[in-house]
């Protein structure tokens, strides 16, 4: 059983929808009883980051989460699931992400069109467990206007400046883009998380 956070994120049905889509069974957690007794978890995320982590302060499932995440339950951060795991965002200045990862989100250059938005290439940096069974350099699909820095990333993508797409660290998996959205690669990425 796979436990959707719902604290109001926009794309929560089509991350639904993609996960009955791959046969797997979820349930959505809304308060902290039902994320203390998570054995796999995702975060999904459409947008804004001090709205994200207002939203989930308010619910109380903060603390909750960041214990579940520590004692080893599996995670999985969709696009500002993924921001959320860094320290801070330009997104929100004195917003506090969860901080497991160190670091601060930052806005791309202002001679980018933002939001980066539409299909672009992932490029593999190590071995990576969500993208196994896809090409070297899958396209997937984005909608973002920030990004995490790319030295922890697994996979990066490149829109005038390299940044983060899929980040895996023990038993954290992240991406930037979209899976719901992004095709079969994407219910192959979401199937590769709730397999693992």
């Amino acid at each position: 059983m796979i436990s959707v956070i719902d604290y109001g994120a926009g794309n929560l049905r089509s991350v639904q929808n993609a996960i009955d889509a791959i046969g797997a069974k979820h349930c959505l957690v809304t308060d902290p009883v039902g994320l203390r007794t998570a054995k796999k978890i995702i975060l999904p995320g459409v947008g804004h980051f001090g709205q994200m982590m207002r939203a989930l302060d308010r619910l109380e499932l903060r603390g909750p989460l960041l214990e579940r995440v520590r004692a080893g339950v599996p995670f999985f951060g969709i696009c500002l699931g993924l921001q959320a795991l860094f320290e801070s965002s330009e997104e929100a200045p004195g917003s506090h992400g969860l901080a497991i990862f160190p670091g601060t989100i930052r806005r791309f250059a202002a001679d980018q069109r933002v939001p980066h938005m539409g299909w672009n290439q992932l490029h593999r940096r190590a071995k990576s467990k969500l993208l196994a069974g896809l090409s070297e350099h899958p396209f997937v699909y984005f909608a973002n206007s920030y990004y995490a820095p790319g030295e922890a990333a697994s996979a990066t993508c490149t829109y005038g400046v390299e940044f983060a797409a899929v980040i895996e660290r023990e038993n954290i998996s992240a991406v930037q883009f979209h899976p719901e959205k992004s095709g079969p690669a994407g219910l192959q990425i979401l199937k590769n998380f709730v397999c693992s």
